[in-house]
């Protein structure tokens, strides 16, 4: 492939430097009182272009990914752990704090509330510090002690490494949400943990602006979009 992807820098110099790929977007987690938690990724700017995908930690145990195309639906796949993965489309609006989410067979609409003290302070944070791996790092453990269950840095599925930057957070007050038919109740806690990856999303249902990370192999090999390795 020709030039680095949108969003995507490189570790050149070291042949077994990992190729680094940013994702700018909203994360928001959720519970139901039917027991399944949702986790939707809304990403504004990707080395994928904008898209959106949907986790479903079911109240059965299964987990479950919703993505718009083959190719996000591999990368996801590989970074995270899934029982089952359906390529649906994904659609998100946004307006006036109400976010609308369909997703194959998943209705879902929430309301934002008011940002507490957490969600100002992150928001004073400079951009271009909230994106680095090192600022992700120094976060991990006061993170752990904020919000029971959230980690910042970690290894993920595939040899990979994460760090999310956190650049916001407001609270959900409503969540109404149908799966298959099934109306899946009112909102709760996220509880117990979401069990994709290195951690879960705050208990307390939430929107999370924040940009992910992703170290991707070493050694050079092909990324997602083609050879991503130094040198490519």
């Amino acid at each position: 492939m020709d030039g680095d992807p949108p969003c995507v820098s490189r570790e050149r110099g070291k042949a077994t430097g990992p190729a680094r790929l940013r994702f700018d977007g909203w994360i928001a987690g959720t519970g139901t009182s039917s027991g399944t938690r949702i986790v939707l990724g809304h990403w504004e700017r990707s080395p994928f272009g904008p898209f959106s995908d949907v986790m479903l930690d079911r109240a059965d145990g299964e987990r479950l990914l919703l993505a718009p195309t083959p190719q996000t639906a591999d990368f996801i796949a590989l970074t995270y752990t899934f029982d089952a993965v359906r390529i649906v489309p994904v659609r998100v609006s946004v307006e006036a704090g109400t976010w609308t989410v369909t997703a194959g067979a998943l209705d879902m609409r929430f309301t934002m509330g008011r940002r507490g003290p957490l969600g100002l302070l992150l928001r004073a944070v400079p951009g271009a510090l909230a994106r680095r791996p090192a600022w992700s790092a120094l976060l991990d453990f006061p993170a752990r002690l904020l919000l029971s269950g959230v980690r910042t840095r970690g290894g993920a599925g595939g040899g990979r490494r994460e760090w999310y930057g956190a650049r916001d957070l407001r609270p959900i007050d409503a969540v109404s949400a149908v799966f298959e038919g099934a109306d899946l109740g009112v909102m709760a806690p996220v509880e117990p943990p979401v069990r994709f990856g290195i951690g879960s999303v705050p208990r307390r249902p939430s929107v999370t602006r924040i940009t992910t990370t992703v170290a991707w192999g070493r050694g050079g090999g092909d990324g997602p979009l083609g050879p991503l390795g130094p040198g490519a």
